[in-house]
């Protein structure tokens, strides 16, 4: 079995010590100290908890902290001046810095945002409350549009319960607070490759009608490269890699609202997304104990060497809107929208095999289109000063075409197979939930939600339809309880369930072929008699609010999931290959647990030290113990899941000067996971260090210089399977970055 790069000594031991904390947090919360809080404040039976995608408009010594600590279910919130700090350019650059949160992406680049260390789709992501559609990628949105981001860690009937691992919401800019004229200028560099963007901001309003404008536009170039040493008992393969890649791309969004009286409003959100790329790839191989035209007798089958080129774009146009009203008591919603989205792609690769003059020809011409349609009708009630009662119902359909022309030598590549597929989604939900304020000091918030997805997909060649059809009952329940009415300190507990449904490519998908089938480089397929995975599952949380801004939390959680879905390979007999081959299709393979513990404290070192400078700090960790039962141990854990992550952060104030600096470096330990008795897949240790410096000028200049990825670590990952084992080495790199944001 393989080891990890290397290992951080996560055991469940410190479950059973946060444990501990949570019990005596909970008894700390009773305490004399804790029942009076510097500054009065309302009892939270008066503010019912706001909904996700409502605005909560801030007064006083009302802050991102307040309005979290007054939320029943579970919620961080961040803030504009969170997602500005460090300059980044794209939305998954921010992420990897959140509490809880890691992304998937190269160290010093964004990725996909995951939460308690889960895969992809355990993680719901939400744009103003409604599901990402249309292939939008995060790295695509500049956090110059964004208002907050919501990190919602248990399913609410309201959000949504796609989310076993929790759920992340990005408010766009909002309604009109105060008039914007924002232009930001930026440069930057990786591996002597440079980039650039320009972004711009209005927010403004003229008698009853306000908005927003936000636009972004980028360019950057990067190059990579990678060592994959794959080795069977009979030989050794070394494949020595290098790419260039150049992505430019706009992003806008507007969001357009009519105060049409006192109870009414209309709003208007147009987005629009459009990126280009192109990049080169070439190869070489070397083999052992048979070499690329060396002395031994040369093998027609042996891969010398690859070179290729590739382009491709990706465009996505979409229009929400929302009218708001009031009758009879009740506040009613409608929101709905339509997207539409295309990609394309071109690729063309040659191939050079031992002992052959001529080359194989790779070609690959791909287009995608997706067009969604979505309403949401919510209604909701104060009952008795007391209640928040709200019910609603959500219908949405998608309509996916993929046409593909694989060729081979100027040869449809894949037999039995025709040009297009086409499928489809359609999803219907209707959900209650009351938010309760029993006693000042207890508030209750239940719920129950259904939710039915059936996709369709036309015949494929060969292949017959495919028709998947799966329903889920979730009930929820969330409560809050504070020791006094007035008191900083409280405890959280939520009782739910939430699932993880099928993507339409693991049901419905174009058969992916590996350049060299084995069992660590398989074909990939889909498998249309998927079901979704199920999770039950409990929250416990103690959090403690500093009059000076600052907390600690420590949050338990455990999830008993069913059906889950894993890739799993094994050899076929398949119509786009002669032979059996190695193929990976997702299938339902049993019961799997994970558990674990996420701490997060932040405050002004002034708050412990007095004539202290003037620093905020913050550190989150998290710790994560999971196992699929299907799978033997040890090392048995969830895919991606690794033992745990540590984020820490500064931000320095420098007395008597316009500067401002800060750092944060977040940390994941290498991990091995079994996926089979006979397959592990190992990840290296990952560690990103970023730092910061805003220097002002004056009120309308100033000059922000980030440096992302410090101390560049080497990527990659190790799979084994069997006997034959491949291991890829990538080294990552450090980006730095200047912009200076005038104010006009």
């Amino acid at each position: 079995m393989p080891k990890p790069f290397s290992t951080l000594p996560f055991s469940k031991s410190a479950l059973a010590l946060a444990a501990s904390m949570v019990v005596a947090s909970a008894a700390w919360a009773q305490s004399p100290a804790a029942e009076t809080p510097a500054k009065p404040e309302p009892a939270p039976a008066a503010k019912p908890a706001a909904t996700p995608t409502e605005r909560v408009t801030v007064k006083g010594t009302r802050t991102e902290d307040e309005q979290r600590r007054q939320s029943t279910a579970a919620k961080i919130i961040i803030d504009r001046e969170e997602l500005d700090k460090f300059g980044d350019t794209s939305l998954g650059e921010v992420m990897k810095r959140l509490p809880g949160v890691s992304t998937d992406g190269r160290p010093g680049r964004g990725g996909n945002p995951r939460m308690r260390g889960l895969g992809a789709g355990y993680t719901q992501i939400l744009i103003d409350g409604e599901r990402v559609q249309g292939g939008l990628s995060l790295d695509s949105i500049s956090p110059d549009q964004i208002e907050r981001i919501e990190i919602i860690r248990a399913p609410t009937a309201e959000t949504g319960a796609r989310a076993i691992g929790g759920t992340i919401n990005i408010i766009t800019r909002e309604g009109f607070t105060k008039r914007l004229n924002d232009l930001k200028l930026g440069v930057g560099v990786e591996r002597g490759q440079p980039g650039g963007f320009v972004g711009w901001t209005r927010d403004d309003q003229i008698d009853s009608f306000s908005y927003n404008v936000s636009a972004t536009t980028w360019r950057r170039k990067g190059e990579d490269s990678s060592t994959t040493t794959t080795t069977t008992p009979e030989a050794v393969q070394v494949e020595r890699a290098e790419s260039t890649d150049e992505r430019q791309g706009l992003h806008a969004s507007a969001r357009l609202q009519w105060r049409l009286s006192d109870t009414d409003s209309l709003m208007l959100m147009p987005m629009m997304v459009a990126s280009k790329n192109t990049g080169s790839r070439k190869a070489g191989f070397s083999h052992q104990p048979v070499a690329c035209d060396g002395q031994a007798p040369f093998d027609s089958s042996l891969l010398c060497s690859t070179n290729g080129d590739n382009d491709g774009d990706f465009a996505l146009v979409r229009l929400n809107g929302q009218w708001r009203t009031t009758v009879d008591g009740w506040r009613l919603e409608t929101r709905g929208g339509v997207s539409q989205s295309r990609s394309t792609g071109q690729s063309e690769r040659q191939e050079r095999y031992d002992g052959r003059s001529d080359l194989d020809v790779v070609q690959d011409q791909s287009r995608s289109t997706e067009r969604t349609q979505q309403i949401n009708l919510k209604g909701s009630k104060l009952l008795d000063n007391d209640h928040n009662l709200v019910m609603g119902l959500e219908a949405e359909a998608a309509q996916r075409d993929d046409s593909r022309e694989p060729l081979l030598n100027g040869q449809p590549r894949f037999a039995g197979f025709g040009d297009n597929l086409a499928a489809s989604t359609r999803r219907v939900a209707l959900f209650a939930q009351d938010e309760w304020s029993l006693t000042p000091q207890w508030a209750v918030h239940g719920g129950l939600r259904w939710e039915g997805i059936r996709t369709q997909g036309e015949p494929l060649g060969d292949l017959p339809a495919v028709s998947n059809t799966s329903s889920v009952v979730t009930p929820l329940l969330h409560a809050l309880w504070r020791p006094e009415p007035k008191s900083r300190n409280q405890v959280r507990v939520s009782l739910t369930r939430s699932y993880k449904s099928p993507t339409l490519n693991q049901l419905v998908a174009w058969p992916s072929l590996a350049t060299r089938n084995s069992e660590t480089s398989p074909d990939r397929a889909g498998n249309p008699a998927l079901q979704p995975e199920l999770a039950t599952g409990i929250d416990l949380a103690a959090e403690r609010y500093l009059p000076g801004g600052g907390m600690f939390s420590v949050n338990l959680f455990h999830r008993r999931i069913t059906d889950l879905m894993r890739s799993v390979v094994s050899l076929e007999e398949v119509s786009w290959r002669d032979g059996p081959v190695y193929v990976s299709r997702p299938q339902n393979v049993g019961r799997a647990t994970t558990q674990g513990v996420e701490l997060e404290a932040k405050g002004r070192l002034a708050e412990w030290m007095e004539d202290a400078p003037q620093v905020d700090l913050r550190a989150n960790l998290s710790l994560y113990v999971s196992r699929v039962d299907s799978v033997a141990g040890p090392n048995n854990r969830l895919d991606s899941q690794p033992g745990g992550t540590l984020n820490l952060g500064a931000d320095w104030k420098v007395k008597d000067m316009p500067l401002t600096m800060g750092s944060s470096v977040s940390y994941t330990p290498g991990y091995t996971t079994r996926l089979a008795e006979n397959q592990w897949l190992v990840q290296p240790t990952k560690r990103v260090i970023d730092a910061y410096a805003l220097w002002s000028f004056s009120p309308t200049w100033r000059l922000r210089v980030s440096l992302s990825n410090l101390a560049p670590l080497d990527t990659g990952s190790t799979s084994q399977v069997g006997d034959e084992v491949a291991q890829t080495i990538s080294p990552t790199a450090m980006t730095w970055r200047a912009q200076l944001e005038i104010k006009i």
